[in-house]
């Protein structure tokens, strides 16, 4: 018999109560009151993943730890994955940490495009993902994997909502190289060097942005993305929306030790740290905008952070990074970001900034459109939600001036647009098996 499991099987198998199965895997979140917690929830996690030779996905953040298990032999859930969630549930109650099961989520995009096979080199390139049969997918598991689908009919005008792929600036060239080569075109070049427009062979667009040119007016204390370059110590890091360095660790537990070190010197320091641990990797984040920006205490972090990886013999590798965000083209900024805000459950920063207050998923940006552009987008967002979270999902959205638009796969998705007719599909996962038959 196939160890294989659907994901409403992983969810009915006893045990499994703190955990949702989503799109890539099941997920659940444990909330800390300390990231010294959390590291030690992750040495826990590592001495069950060593003894069951299965090694989940964690993500530890300043209040809380997300675990993801998920069997990449199968595309799926397995029992292994079932047996390994027990062991870490029991591993966060034995240290008093309870569960969040709906603060887990996972968003992905989808575009509409007439020639997939045209448009889809270019995105594999301005976001370095990889190729899964007809998806493309982030091979570190961090950013939105996108989607493809047939579009009968032409829809000429331009998107309301693009993508910022934000890179370190010594890789920017590389990567604006690369999506140029992939049958990308400059749309402007009006803004560079503080981004570079770029579109697909449809039109589809995506700025990249390399901090090159920095003119904001920033508090006293931060520092521009110049001056934390030339502060010395923190050669393995690159500021994007924060400073962040990926170190490449070979397995898991040098990741785990990487990561535990890193938790304890930002507690000690009173900055808040996000790091994303893989099997092949661990990224590092200290001083995201939704966290007041770098400061002399973040770059010290960032400092012992790298110390602590040239102790263990761990490589940077800056090309892996990169930060992704969704911008809007609004004519009432405000009413949009209110649905936005419901719709992926995202906190506000400002009047034109949403972000995940996880920090897990893209951060959403609003700007104003002077004329309205009365088309479908040819790109929409995906959001996977627990399906004991979907009915209130939907309904908040509704509240904050959403309308449903489709609603023929229900439960397992139903779109909904905001005010301006940008659409997201808000869906769940357990339960498609049994009902499609795959």
């Amino acid at each position: 018999m196939s160890d294989e499991i659907t994901a409403a099987g992983f969810e009915a198998a006893p045990g499994t109560d703190d955990w949702r199965a989503l799109s890539l895997g099941a997920s659940a979140l444990f909330r800390t009151r300390a990231p010294g917690e959390g590291a030690v929830l992750l040495e826990r996690v590592r001495v069950l993943a060593d003894g069951a030779d299965h090694h989940p996905d964690v993500d530890l953040r300043p209040d809380g730890v997300v675990v993801r298990v998920s069997s990449h032999d199968v595309d799926g859930l397995c029992r292994r994955d079932v047996a390994l969630a027990r062991e870490i549930s029991a591993a966060a109650a034995d240290l008093g940490l309870a569960a969040d099961p709906a603060g887990v989520q996972e968003v992905e995009l989808t575009i509409d495009a007439a020639d997939r096979e045209r448009v889809m080199p270019f995105w594999g390139a301005v976001l370095g993902h990889r190729r899964e049969d007809e998806d493309l997918v982030d091979p570190h598991g961090r950013w939105p994997g996108i989607w493809f689908q047939g579009m009968d009919e032409p829809r000429p005008l331009r998107n309301r909502l693009h993508l910022d792929v934000f890179v370190p600036h010594d890789v920017r060239q590389a990567r604006v190289d690369a999506a140029l080569a992939a049958g990308g075109r400059v749309t402007t070049e009006e803004f560079v060097p503080h981004w570079w427009t770029l579109a697909d062979h449809e039109g589809n667009e995506a700025d990249v942005v390399a901090w090159e040119g920095f003119d904001e007016d920033l508090a006293d204390g931060l520092l521009t993305p110049e001056e934390f370059r030339a502060a010395g110590g923190a050669d393995d890091w690159r500021v994007l929306q924060g400073a962040s360095a990926y170190y490449a660790t070979g397995g898991f537990d040098a990741g785990v030790e990487l990561v535990a070190r890193a938790a304890r010197a930002a507690e000690e320091a009173g900055v808040p740290l996000f790091a994303d641990l893989r099997y092949s990797g661990a990224t590092l984040r200290v001083g995201p905008p939704e966290d007041g920006w770098i400061d002399a205490a973040r770059l010290g972090v960032a400092r012992r952070v790298q110390s602590a990886a040239r102790d263990l013999g761990l490589r940077a590798d800056p090309a892996v990074l990169r930060d992704v965000q969704l911008t809007f083209d609004a004519l009432d900024v405000d009413a949009v970001r209110r649905f936005w805000a419901a719709a992926l459950g995202y906190a506000t920063r400002g009047a034109t900034d949403l972000y995940d207050p996880l920090l897990r998923g893209p951060s959403v940006f609003l700007q104003p459109l002077d004329a309205p552009r009365e088309q479908r987008n040819r790109i929409h967002v995906d959001v996977m939600v627990p399906a004991d979270v979907a009915d209130a999902r939907v309904a908040a959205a509704i509240a904050a001036g959403g309308t449903v638009v489709r609603d023929a796969e229900a439960p397992f998705w139903r779109t909904v647009a905001d005010p301006e007719g940008n659409e997201v599909d808000i869906a769940v996962v357990p339960g498609r098996a049994e009902a499609w038959g795959g």
